[in-house]
C-alpha cells in the first residue's frame, strides 16, 4: 500500500490532542473514514476534558460512560475483524495482531476512565485519566492506529473481491471469443451477463466509496465503457458467428474485446492504485490548470518576493503558451480566434517581462513606489492571463457548438446504413471516408475542450470522449463493410445499428458536457454531476399531487440502478430467446417481445433516459407491462390445450405463476402513495417485480420453444395445433417497431447520458 499521512478529517482533527492514525496507512475510501470519525470524536472528548479542581459526580459518570462505550464498541469491532481474519488466511496474521492491539487499547481506556466509583479519582494510588493523561494519549493513539489498520486490511478484501470478479469476467470472455456455435455462445453469454452484473455492483460500490474525485471519474468512465461494450460484444459476436469467413466482422468483434480488456485493466489499476510496470500516471495538463497555477505564483509575490525564481515563472508561461499552439495550429480554429490568441500570447510575454523587472528591483530595494509598481504589474499580468483563458474557452466551445449542431442530423450514419443494405461497396467506401473526417473533427474538439474543462473530472470526461470517438469510428466502418458484403444479413444490419447508436450517444453526451463546461466557466456549477457512472433515477421522480420531482438520496439511487442493470441484461436474454423462434408471428413471441420492450423502457428510466420522464410514467408503464404479461399467460393456457403428457402440468404451473406475479405488479403500480420515501419504495417495488417477471419469462420462452420443436419432430408432445388467434392487440407501447429491433442488443439512445450517470457518487 502507498504510504502517506492519514487524510481522514476525523483523524486530522485529533492531532491537537496528540492523536493520529498510523502514518503508513492511507485512507482512500469514505467508508473507512466515516467509520473512524465517531471513534475519534469520543476519544477526543476524553483527551480534551477540562482539568477542573472539583469534578461533579455527573462529570465522572460521563467520563466513565464514554470510556466504557469506546471499549464496548472496540470489542464488537474486533469480533468482526477476527471473523474476517478467520475467513481470509492470507491476512489472518496481520489482522489478528491489529485486533489484539485494538482490544488491549480499548481495555486500557476503560480502566483509565473507571473513575465514577472512586472517592479521589485524582489520587496517585489509582492510575486514572486524571493522573496519567499521557497514558490515555498513548492508548488512544494505539487504538486509532490498530482500528485503522483493521479497516484498511478489510478494505483489501474488497479489492480482492473486485480482482476475483474481474478474473472471472476475463475467463468467460476468452471462452466467448473461441465459441463456434450460436447455441454455445448464448449459454456462455448468459453466464457472462451474470458476472458483469456482479462486477458492476462491486465496482459501483467502490466508485461511491472513493475519496479522490479524479479516480472516481476514471472509474466511472471505465465502467461506462464496459456497460456499452457488453451489448456491443453480443451483436459483434453474433455477426462473426453468422459470417465466420468475413474479415471485417472479425475485426469488428476483436475491437470490442480489446476495448473491454483495457477498461477492465483500468478498473483494477484504480482499485489497486497501481500502474503496469510501475510507471507513474501522467496527469493531463490543460491550459486552465496551467493558468491557475501561474496566477497563484504571481499573486504569491505580494506575500513573499523570494519564494520562487524568475526562471520558474518564465518556464510556467512557456508551457502555457506551448499548449495554446493546440488552438493556433488547429485547422478548425477560426481565423479571428487564432489572431486573438497569438496577440494575447505576445502580450503575456511582455507583461511578464515588466513584472520580472519590477520584481527584481523590489528584491533589492523595497520602497513604497516599487511595491505599488509591483502591484500594478501583478494585476496586469493576471488580467492578461484571464483574457487568454477567456479566448481559448470561446474558441473551444464555439467550435464544439458548431460541430455538434452540424452533425446532429447523423446524415453520414444514415447513408452508411442505406448503402450497406444495398450492398454498394463503392458508396460505403465513400461514406466511410466522410465518417473518418468527422471523427478527426470530433477528436480535435475533445482535445481543445479538455484544455478549458475547468476541473480534473471534466478533463477525464473529455479524454474518455476522445477515446470513444477514436475507437467507435473504425468499428462503425468495419460494421458497415460487413453489411455491404452481406446486405441481406439481419444481424449485420443490427450490428451496424448498435455502433451507430453508440456514436450518436457520445454526440449527445458531448452536448451535456459542453453545457457543464460553460457552467463551470461562468461560475454557475449548480448540482454536482459525476459523468459516466450508472443511471440516476431520482431526476425523474414525482409525487402524486403535482408531479413535483422527488430527489432520492444516493443509497436509494444506487439500489434502483442495480435493479435497472439486471433488468437491462434480462431484456437481452429475452430478445436472444425470441430470436430462436422460427415463427416470429407466434403470439407467445410477440407478447414476449412487447414485454421486453417495455422492461427496457423501465431500465432507461433508471438511467434518467427514454420516454418515461416521471415516476407516474413508470407506474403507468408497469401497469401496461403487467397487462401484457397477463395476455401472455392466457396465450400459454391456450397453448397448453395442445400439450399432453408430463409437459402440460409444468406449462400450466408456469402460466399460473406468471399470472400471480403480474397481478401483484398491477396492485403495486396502482397503489396510492404520498411523500418521497413512499414513492421510492413504490418505484423500487415496481422495478423489482418487473425484474422477477422477466426472469420467469426467460425460463418460459425456451420451454415453449422446446415444446414446439418436439411437435415438429413428431414426438407426440403436442396435439394438432389450431390456428393461433388473430386478435393480437399491439399498441404503440409494446409493438416490435423497427426502432426496437435496432435497439434489441445495442446501446440505446442516450439523450441525457452525462447528467443521467451521476448517482453512484457517494454513499
Amino acid at each position: 500500500m502507498a504510504t502517506s499521512p492519514c487524510s481522514s478529517s476525523g483523524v486530522s482533527s485529533s492531532s491537537s490532542s496528540g492523536l493520529g492514525a498510523d502514518a503508513g496507512l492511507e485512507i482512500r475510501t469514505r467508508s473507512v473514514e466515516q467509520t473512524l470519525v465517531p471513534l475519534v470524536s469520543q476519544i477526543t472528548t476524553l483527551i480534551n476534558h477540562k482539568d477542573k479542581p472539583k469534578r461533579s459526580d455527573k462529570t465522572l459518570q460521563a467520563i466513565q460512560r464514554v470510556g466504557q462505550a469506546v471499549n464496548l464498541a472496540v470489542g464488537r469491532f474486533v469480533t468482526v475483524g477476527e471473523a474476517i481474519a478467520n475467513e481470509n488466511h492470507e491476512l489472518k496474521e496481520e489482522m489478528s495482531v491489529a485486533c489484539i492491539e485494538a482490544r488491549r487499547a480499548g481495555e486500557t481506556i476503560a480502566q483509565l476512565t473507571d473513575v465514577a466509583s472512586l472517592d479521589h479519582p485524582e489520587s496517585d494510588s489509582h492510575i486514572t485519566i486524571f493522573t496519567d493523561k499521557t497514558g490515555v494519549v498513548k492508548a488512544a493513539r494505539l487504538l486509532l492506529s490498530s482500528v485503522t489498520k483493521v479497516l484498511v486490511l478489510a478494505d483489501r478484501i474488497v479489492i480482492k473481491q473486485i480482482i476475483t470478479s474481474r478474473n472471472k469476467v476475463l475467463a468467460t470472455m476468452e471462452q466467448l471469443e473461441k465459441v463456434s456455435s450460436f447455441q454455445e455462445f448464448v449459454q456462455i453469454f448468459s453466464q457472462f451477463g451474470n458476472e458483469m452484473v456482479e462486477f458492476a455492483h462491486l465496482t459501483g460500490d467502490r466508485q461511491n466509496d472513493l475519496k479522490d474525485e479524479k479516480k472516481k471519474a476514471r472509474m466511472a468512465a471505465s465502467r461506462a465503457v464496459l456497460e456499452k461494450c457488453t451489448m456491443m460484444l453480443l451483436t459483434a459476436s453474433k455477426t462473426c458467428l453468422r459470417h465466420p469467413d468475413c474479415e471485417s466482422a472479425r475485426i469488428n468483434k476483436n475491437g470490442v474485446f480489446h476495448r473491454m480488456r483495457l477498461a477492465l485493466e483500468q478498473v483494477i489499476e484504480i482499485v489497486t492504485d497501481s500502474r503496469p510496470n510501475g510507471e507513474n500516471e501522467m496527469a493531463p495538463i490543460s491550459i486552465y490548470s496551467g493558468i491557475k497555477e501561474f496566477k497563484n505564483k504571481v499573486e504569491g509575490l505580494r506575500e513573499n518576493l523570494y519564494f520562487l525564481s524568475k526562471e520558474n515563472l518564465s518556464t510556467m508561461l512557456e508551457v502555457i503558451l506551448e499548449h495554446t499552439e493546440d488552438f493556433t495550429d488547429s485547422a478548425y480554429t477560426s481565423h479571428e480566434h487564432r489572431e486573438h490568441i497569438l496577440e494575447l500570447s505576445k502580450q503575456a510575454k511582455m507583461e511578464l517581462e515588466q513584472l520580472v523587472s519590477v520584481w527584481m528591483q523590489a528584491q533589492n530595494q523595497k520602497t513604497k513606489d516599487l511595491m505599488e509598481d509591483l502591484e500594478v504589474a501583478i494585476l496586469k499580468t493576471c488580467q492578461c492571463m484571464n483574457e487568454l483563458k477567456r479566448e481559448v474557452h470561446s474558441a473551444a466551445t464555439s467550435l464544439a457548438a458548431d460541430l455538434l449542431k452540424y452533425h446532429t442530423d447523423h446524415m453520414v450514419l444514415k447513408a452508411l446504413k442505406i448503402t450497406g443494405v444495398e450492398g454498394n461497396l463503392e458508396a460505403v467506401a465513400e461514406y466511410t471516408c466522410k465518417l473518418s473526417e468527422q471523427k478527426e473533427q470530433l477528436v480535435e474538439m475533445c482535445r481543445l475542450l479538455r484544455h478549458v474543462s475547468g476541473t480534473e473530472p471534466l478533463e477525464i470526461t473529455c479524454i474518455h470522449a476522445e477515446d470513444t470517438f477514436q475507437v467507435t469510428g473504425p468499428q462503425i466502418i468495419s460494421a458497415a463493410e460487413t453489411l455491404a458484403l452481406h446486405p441481406s444479413s439481419k444481424i449485420a444490419k443490427e450490428n451496424l445499428e448498435v455502433f451507430c447508436e453508440a456514436w450518436e450517444s457520445q454526440l449527445s453526451d458531448m452536448s451535456m458536457l459542453l453545457r457543464e463546461i460553460n457552467d463551470v466557466f461562468e461560475g454557475r456549477r449548480g448540482e454536482k454531476r459525476v459523468y459516466l457512472s450508472l443511471p440516476r433515477p431520482g431526476k425523474h421522480n414525482a409525487n402524486l399531487k403535482a408531479l413535483k420531482p422527488v430527489k432520492l438520496d444516493t443509497e436509494e439511487q444506487a439500489k434502483i440502478a442495480k435493479l435497472g442493470l439486471e433488468l437491462h441484461l434480462l431484456t437481452s436474454d429475452v430478445d436472444s430467446e425470441t430470436e430462436k423462434w422460427e415463427d416470429q408471428e407466434n403470439e407467445i413471441v410477440q407478447h414476449g417481445q412487447g414485454m421486453s420492450s417495455m422492461a427496457y423502457s423501465m431500465y432507461l428510466f433508471t438511467r434518467g433516459e427514454g420516454l418515461l420522464k416521471t415516476t407516474q410514467d413508470l407506474f403507468h408503464q408497469a401497469e401496461i407491462f403487467a397487462t401484457e404479461g397477463t395476455k401472455l399467460a392466457s396465450a400459454l393456457h391456450a397453448f397448453s390445450d395442445q400439450v399432453h403428457g408430463d409437459d402440460k402440468p409444468l406449462l400450466l404451473l408456469e402460466a399460473e405463476k406468471l399470472t400471480s406475479m403480474c397481478k401483484q405488479l398491477q396492485i403495486t403500480a396502482k397503489a396510492s402513495v404520498q411523500g418521497k420515501s413512499a414513492t421510492f419504495t413504490k418505484v423500487d417495488a415496481c422495478i423489482l417485480k418487473t425484474r422477477n417477471v422477466m426472469t420467469l419469462l426467460c425460463q418460459l420462452l425456451p420451454l415453449c420453444c422446446k415444446l414446439l420443436r418436439k411437435n415438429k419432430a413428431g414426438n407426440g408432445c403436442l396435439k394438432p395445433a389450431p390456428p393461433w388467434r388473430e386478435d393480437r392487440i399491439r399498441t404503440g407501447t409494446n409493438a416490435r417497431t423497427p426502432e426496437r429491433r435496432a435497439e434489441t442488443f445495442g446501446i440505446k439512445t442516450l439523450e441525457n447520458h452525462v447528467t443521467n450517470m451521476t448517482f453512484l457518487e457517494s454513499k
